[in-house]
């Protein structure tokens, strides 16, 4: 049986994962600050829950405990993150963000990251078959930042692009550095979910199907990699 934690499952793109992968037949645990509407997610897919803040070290640290003692992790899919906004849910530009605000949105994409990850390694180098999933974002990708035929080039944030780019560089390194695991950051797609006030262009069904894809990605498969439903991505 392999066992699954996702990072912010109670709803979105994390939910609409655990549940594909429960019926994949993995263990999966909803991962959630919220406790409660944890367990309500986890009732609703017949998974289990635990737990988890990834901006909180002793929160972490417990969730780590909790599954250990359950059996062992074989796949990390972390998928919780964050973009601050300013009034009216305008995104905030080159001339607005702050220190503030970067520190924000760093502390759970990219420090929650490492975090997690830090902290579940030693379960998943138990596992015969150890997979981590980074969900980045295509505005992470430099190139297509910088490319006046991209459509992410007009978007004028800065804290979360940012983010998305530093997760990309800790896929890169985390894989270099444990080559018997499968880890790879995915663009899932402007997705409408809570992050961007539902204004995304795809279904979370649309959204979770490369997280699944690479969540489901056996010993041989890619690692290091950045992609998206079609394929590899620009870094």
């Amino acid at each position: 049986m392999t066992t699954t934690l996702i990072t912010g499952a109670n709803k979105g793109l994390g939910f609409e994962t655990a549940r594909r992968l429960v019926a994949a037949g993995h263990t999966v645990y909803i991962g959630s600050r919220d406790e409660e509407r944890g367990r309500l997610a986890a009732e609703r897919l017949g998974a289990r829950t635990v737990r988890l803040d990834v901006t909180d070290d002793v929160s972490v640290r417990a969730a780590a405990r909790v599954i250990e003692a359950d059996g062992g992790l074989d796949v990390l899919v972390n998928n919780a993150g964050i973009e601050v906004r300013g009034a009216g849910n305008t995104v905030l530009g080159a001339a607005d963000v702050t220190v503030d605000h970067m520190r924000q949105v760093f502390e759970t994409n990219v420090f929650g990251t490492v975090r997690v990850t830090h902290a579940f390694l030693p379960l998943l180098w138990r596992s015969a078959a150890p997979v981590v999933v980074n969900v980045s974002s295509g505005l992470g990708s430099l190139t297509r930042l910088s490319d006046p035929s991209s459509p992410a080039y007009g978007y004028p944030g800065v804290a979360y692009p940012a983010s998305k780019t530093a997760v990309n560089a800790i896929t890169v390194q985390y894989a270099k550095a444990f080559p018997a695991m499968r880890i790879n950051a995915v663009e899932p797609g402007f997705t409408k979910t809570d992050l961007n006030g539902n204004t995304g262009l795809q279904t979370v069904e649309q959204g979770a199907d490369i997280i699944v894809r690479m969540a489901l990605t056996g010993p041989d498969g890619p690692t290091g990699g950045y992609f998206d439903a079609e394929g590899p991505l620009p870094w």
